[in-house]
């Protein structure tokens, strides 16, 4: 669809728990389509993407640190606006909202709390455009989990009762079962674990095409440690992120073992990739066991060995939500841009079928133009 002819332009800005950049999409949603009409991705600057993993711990002076890695993270969120403004042809002042979910660095709805580090003011101020922002809160005050907050968007972009669910394989993975009611939850680490890893021991943000991975093998001792962390056991609504799954929870699980049964790095690395594909699988049989289609999307869709396990592994078939005119990379950042356009016009957007909350919240807060 040519840019001109936009109706109801939104942006939609997401940088996932795997810290590797911003993700951005330009699209029209008017009249319930979902139409995209530019993206574009930034990679976060390198001081930037280590301030914001040093956040998800305690340390010194957080409170200004976080501030001002807000207003980093804001002005590459800018950034990425403009470059969607110049690739479709469209002035700021045609865009109904930009939705920005922000950084996680907490989240313990157990709590009352989920925390993202984000400037959305600042954003609205770069950009002359209105945001919304500060998704999860009002859930969370429900009672909710606060999160996966996609599902919604998942049932309205790719239908719903067909035997269909849609898996993102970000930092964490979740799975939207497109039942009516529609369910969605977190089932553990997806790439987050293999990311730390690789991070660790060579310095590199990712296991590019899961190459590291295949030069080793699962260690089943490790494997079954980390399997018996109670969080996979409990029942949906649930949610997790960095709090749970960090490298100290790993170091933890790899100390127990005795010294001369220790993986070597590379298997470490087959094995946290195992741990996905084994706690997905769990998940599906459990509680989506009438599911006959899976639609992958986010970062893990470019690991070819991750996604080889998954398709060998699962009682389904797997495909990507490119087979459904999205590319995978985009689904995520769509979700924002539709999650504002459901703000605006006062649509509950956090079910509680999928998070648990008390009664349907309006998701996010609104900061004008």
């Amino acid at each position: 669809m040519p840019p001109a002819q936009a109706v109801e332009p939104y942006i939609g800005l997401m940088s996932g728990t795997s810290t590797d950049g911003v993700d951005g999409v330009l699209a029209d949603l008017a009249g319930g389509a979902i139409r995209t009409l530019a993206s574009a991705s930034l990679a976060l600057p390198a001081d930037l993407r280590r301030e914001l993993l040093a956040l998800n711990t305690p340390g010194p002076d957080e409170l200004a640190r976080a501030a001002r890695a807000a207003n980093a993270l804001a002005d590459c969120y800018a950034g990425v606006v403009h470059a969607l403004l110049a690739q479709a042809g469209l002035p700021a002042g045609r865009i109904r909202a930009i939705g920005a979910h922000g950084q996680t660095v907490r989240h313990a709805p157990e709590s009352g709390y989920t925390l993202q580090i984000n400037a959305p003011a600042r954003l609205a101020e770069r950009t002359r455009i209105a945001v919304v922002a500060d998704f999860r809160s009002r859930d969370v005050a429900a009672g909710g989990q606060g999160a996966p907050l996609v599902p919604a968007f998942h049932a309205a972009c790719f239908g719903c009762g067909a035997g269909r669910a849609v898996l993102n394989l970000g930092g964490i993975a979740n799975l939207t079962v497109l039942e009516d009611p529609v369910r969605g939850f977190d089932t553990g680490p997806a790439n987050m674990l293999m990311d730390a890893w690789i991070r660790r021991h060579q310095g590199r943000p990712y296991d590019d095409q899961g190459a590291w991975a295949a030069q080793g093998r699962p260690h089943e001792g490790l494997l079954a440690a980390l399997r018996a962390e109670p969080w996979f056991d409990a029942p949906p609504p649930k949610s997790t992120g960095r709090d749970l799954f960090s490298l100290a929870w790993l170091d933890d699980r790899l100390a127990a073992l005795p010294s001369r049964e220790r993986p070597g790095p590379a298997d470490v690395q087959a094995t946290l990739l195992r741990l996905s594909v084994d706690t997905i699988l769990d998940a599906v049989r459990r509680h989506a066991p009438a599911v006959r289609e899976i639609l992958a999307c986010g970062g893990g869709v470019r690991n070819p060995v991750f996604m080889a396990a998954l398709e060998q592994a699962l009682p389904c078939r797997l495909a990507t939500t490119e087979t459904c005119g999205v590319p995978a990379q985009d689904v995520e950042a769509l979700a924002f841009a539709w999650l504002a356009q459901a703000h605006l016009q006062g649509r509950p957007a956090c079910l509680p079928a999928v998070t648990g909350a008390r009664h349907p919240t309006i998701a996010g807060c609104l900061y004008p133009a």
